[in-house]
């Protein structure tokens, strides 16, 4: 599910689950934070993180495994890790993020985009929302503005805008990104050690107020959670009911 490969000092790392659009599961969560651990333990100066096929990654998978208990904080926990990498971490967005897909792309210190790729976090459509930290950094990201047609709104955010608001540093392609990554790779660690710390410290990671934590869990306990899921697998539109 996972591969990795090293072109001098930088190592990139592939979602490779294309079958379900590169969606995450526990065995590609799992994966993926080994492979970032064993890029930094092998020297890495600098990584590149792609989804391998057409997408980058349609986010949770919800055919099931975003409902196990435990799920949700696995997934923050491996975020979590990506962002403390102690390296530049570029996310070569080859396609569509969609939600934890974003997610994975914020926890990166570097965008870089394909022309046709968008970033969306849908997650009112089908009746469970995202952390605060995912909010918090959208906003840092994107403006406060974008960021509440994106999760309110459910708009996604197409590659020209993302450049325009500077969520995408650039457009390319993934050749784009590795070559992006060789360059970064002979600047100096520690310089860019502490940038990370710098910039990262934007105030996402603060804890949440307990309302506002307890507001996210309601959703994921919610009947209206539950019925997005019903409404999934049939194939029909929900009908939410705010309970």
């Amino acid at each position: 599910m996972i591969h990795s490969t090293t072109d001098g000092a930088v190592v990139t790392i592939e979602l490779d689950r294309v079958e379900r659009r590169n969606a995450f599961n526990e065995e590609l969560l799992t994966g993926l934070a080994d492979a970032f651990d064993a890029a930094v333990e092998g020297g890495a100066r600098a990584i590149v993180v792609t989804g391998r096929g057409s997408v980058f990654s349609a986010g949770a998978d919800l055919s099931g495994p975003v409902y196990d208990p435990g799920f949700l904080e696995r997934l923050v926990g491996t975020l979590e890790r990506i962002e403390r990498t102690p390296v530049p971490v570029i996310a070569a967005l080859n396609g569509a993020a969609i939600g934890a897909g974003v997610q994975l792309a914020m926890a990166a210190d570097l965008r870089v985009m394909a022309p046709d790729a968008i970033a969306a976090i849908p997650a009112a459509k089908i009746g469970v929302a995202v952390d605060e930290w995912t909010i918090r950094r959208l906003v840092s990201l994107v403006g406060a503005g974008q960021a509440r047609g994106m999760l309110i709104g459910c708009e996604p955010l197409n590659a020209d805008r993302a450049h325009a608001l500077g969520f995408a540093n650039r457009i390319g392609d993934l050749a784009d990104a590795q070559h992006w990554a060789a360059t970064i790779a002979e600047f100096a660690p520690l310089t860019l050690q502490h940038y990370k710390l710098v910039l990262n410290g934007d105030g996402a990671r603060d804890p949440a107020p307990a309302e506002r934590d307890a507001a996210m869990r309601r959703a994921w306990e919610s009947d209206d959670m539950l019925e997005g899921r019903a409404a999934r697998q049939e194939k029909r539109a929900p009908r939410f009911v705010g309970r």
